[in-house]
């Protein structure tokens, strides 16, 4: 099926707002060239482009201590594997310094896509609240902190991080000339949606990309906290007071998996385990149309699912949810300029969770010696290792590491 083109798009966006005026505009742009339009915002000028649109996915990542609150986290491998994004994305500091650098929530992947029926002009400037931006594709004309920064950075007095692009030229002709490496990488996965392409100039080249991208780490409050009582329920509570779409409570266990979603939750809510009877099909749509439902096309919704595919998926407990916009425009303020007339902005939260199931599972296959167990928990199993003997006794603590470190 050919994708829509970045005009029927803005048409479709137009219609649905029932924005004829704008859509006429639109199309007079398309016809002029350029068309801006200045309007007074706290005494500045904001350019707003009515011919161009701007979408953005991405998500939070926690895990919630024995509270329900965020715990302090850095995702370790239990074996040696493939880095997750290529060669050509670029680092702060080093490719291994996210790796070290703790924080309770890993900003993962948000990518910036764009429709426009000409070619246009833009810049980006976005900053992360108590935290750094660490990874982005293509390269940014400014990335602050500009020095070096230690491990422990973000518990240390600091200003938020930040980067820009200045120099993004989004234009249609651009083809599809996106740099490839052989090794597989879920990045890639985020270029399958009909964006109109965009090239960054650079002191080395134009480099060419289907969106923006960028990663991050913050030692921010997620807007709920996520309690396991003793049975396995999930006590969920809401900090900010700003309404939740939706949530979604999901579990593994080896090849059977289940999941509840409830729309709209109360600030407090219990949530039950949900029984294990699900459906790879049922999940995926089901997540699909709900991506839909808070704004993204359908093409983005399943970039946004491929690119996740076993990481949302692999064994545990973890409960998703709709970050609510103004929590997201807080957090991670995004500038475009000059703006455009439609910006969506759909971030899923992610809560990993450790329930008594969880907690079983691990402590089994460390008994035992089962090593095919932990590396099913990814970079999670340590974090998850480690809120587990916090809450033992000593004897049952020292029990635990003598089992983690014990030869097969």
């Amino acid at each position: 099926m050919r994708l829509p083109t970045a005009e029927t798009r803005f048409a479709a966006i137009a219609a649905t707002a029932g924005c004829w005026p704008l859509l006429l505009l639109s199309l007079l742009a398309v016809a002029l060239g350029t068309l801006t339009i200045a309007i007074p915002l706290h005494s500045h000028q904001v350019l707003t482009d009515p011919g161009l649109a701007a979408h953005e996915w991405g998500t939070f990542t926690s895990i919630a201590g024995p509270d329900g609150l965020p715990v302090d986290w850095v995702p370790m491998q239990t074996q040696v594997a493939q880095p997750d994004l290529p060669g050509f994305v670029e680092h702060f500091r080093s490719a291994t310094y996210k790796g070290t650098l703790r924080g309770t929530v890993r900003m993962e992947t948000p990518v910036i896509y764009f429709y426009s029926a000409r070619e246009t002009k833009l810049s980006v400037y976005v900053s992360f609240s108590k935290g750094l931006i660490t990874e982005w594709y293509p390269h940014v004309s400014d990335v602050q902190p500009a020095t070096p920064v230690s491990e422990v950075a973000l518990y240390e007095p600091h200003d938020n991080g930040s980067i820009s692009w200045d120099s993004v030229t989004v234009a249609p002709n651009l083809g599809s000339d996106f740099p490839r490496e052989d090794a597989g990488s879920h990045y890639y996965a985020a270029r399958e949606t009909s964006a109109t392409p965009l090239s960054v100039k650079t002191p080395k080249g134009n480099q060419c990309e289907k969106f923006l991208f960028y990663r991050g780490v913050s030692t921010m409050s997620p807007p709920l906290s996520a309690k396991v009582l003793s049975r396995g329920a999930i006590e969920l509570d809401n900090l900010t007071g700003q309404p939740i779409p939706l949530v979604l409570l999901f579990e593994r266990r080896g090849d059977k998996f289940g999941y509840r979603i409830v729309t709209s939750p109360q600030d407090h809510a219990i949530l039950e385990t949900p029984s294990l009877t699900g459906t790879s099909d049922s999940l995926h749509q089901d997540l699909e149309d709900l991506l839909v439902s808070q704004g993204l096309f359908r093409d983005e919704a399943r970039a946004m699912l491929e690119t996740w595919r076993d990481s949302w998926f692999e064994e545990g407990s973890r409960l998703f949810y709709i970050v609510p916009r103004s929590f997201v425009d807080s957090v991670l303020p995004l500038s475009i300029q000059p703006a455009p007339a439609q910006f969506v902005r759909v971030f899923v939260g992610r809560i990993e969770l450790v329930t008594p199931a969880t907690e079983e599972s691990i402590e089994t296959a460390l008994a035992t010696h089962d090593r095919a167990i932990p590396p099913k928990y990814g970079r999670f199993f340590f974090p998850i290792f480690q809120i587990i003997s916090q809450k033992s006794d000593p004897e049952r603590h020292a029990q635990l590491l003598d089992d983690l470190f014990a030869a097969p």
